[in-house]
Parts: structure tokens; C-alpha cells; sequence
């Protein structure tokens, strides 16, 4: 939740609260890994962890469902090894694609194409602002060879 907190910039609404993780967290096709400052992926103390993902799987597709970095470790290669992490570990469970929904403006998608996701819809006006402006959605897909 403290990567959550200072991950998301809280004007766009994005985050997720305690209750929505715990309860996604109850089911067995959600999954989730976290990164430590060193790179390591899922580490044991929570506590040292700078970036997380949520995922969640329905037949041979997965979703990405959040992703972040905290702040203060970014631009070190984590948010790559972690979603390169996903990506394996999809392919190795067979998923054949893979998706992720993002805001317009999101720099996070710079990092999503390097690793192959296209855009693939629109939904006009779909996040709004804590000032009311909306943003388009972008829904991106990478297909698994």
C-alpha cells in the first residue's frame, strides 16, 4: 500500500484502496509479484519491496492490472526486470496475450512498448480527474509467440 500510495499521483485517481487488493487478492487467478531496490523479484520482507504488479488470468489471456515503481526508485531498470518477470512467467503458464489498460498521458508507456504491447482500443473520456477533466484510456495488448 506504500508503494501504491506514493507510486500513483493521486490526481488521477488511479490507485487502489486496502479493500479492493484484499479482496482481489482472494482469488486463485490473481497474481502478483513484488521487486526489491537490488532487483530481486518477490522478496521475502515486504517491507523492502520498491514495486509491485498485479495480474489477473482468464483462460489464455492475463491482464495487468497495476504496476508501479515507488518514486525514488525508478529510471534503475526495476520497472523492466518486473515486467519482464510478468511476461515470463505468462508465457511459461501459456497465456498467448497479454493486456494492460493505461491513461493517455501515462509515461509508464513508453516502458510497455519497449517490451512489445500495442495499442489496441480507445475508451474515449474514461478516467476522470479530481478536477473533472476525463482522459482517454488506452488498451494495449502484446501477443505471446
Amino acid at each position: 500500500m506504500a508503494i501504491m500510495a506514493c507510486a500513483f499521483p493521486p490526481e488521477f485517481g488511479e490507485a487502489w484502496n486496502r479493500r479492493q487488493i484484499i479482496d482481489s487478492l482472494l482469488l486463485d487467478t490473481v497474481h502478483y509479484a513484488l521487486i526489491a531496490p537490488d532487483g530481486t523479484i518477490a522478496p521475502d520482507r515486504i517491507d523492502c519491496a520498491a514495486g509491485f504488479y498485479l495480474s489477473r488470468s482468464v483462460l489464455d489471456e492475463e491482464e495487468l492490472l497495476l504496476f508501479a515503481i515507488a518514486p525514488e526508485w525508478r529510471r534503475r531498470g526495476l520497472g523492466h526486470a518486473l515486467l519482464m518477470q510478468f511476461i515470463t512467467r505468462t508465457r511459461q503458464s501459456g497465456k498467448k496475450r497479454l493486456f494492460l489498460e493505461m491513461r493517455h498521458n501515462n509515461p509508464a508507456g513508453v516502458l510497455y512498448a519497449a517490451h512489445g504491447f500495442r495499442p489496441i482500443g480507445l475508451r474515449p473520456r474514461y478516467y476522470r480527474t479530481l478536477n473533472g477533466d476525463r482522459i482517454d484510456a488506452i488498451t494495449q495488448e502484446l501477443v505471446i509467440e
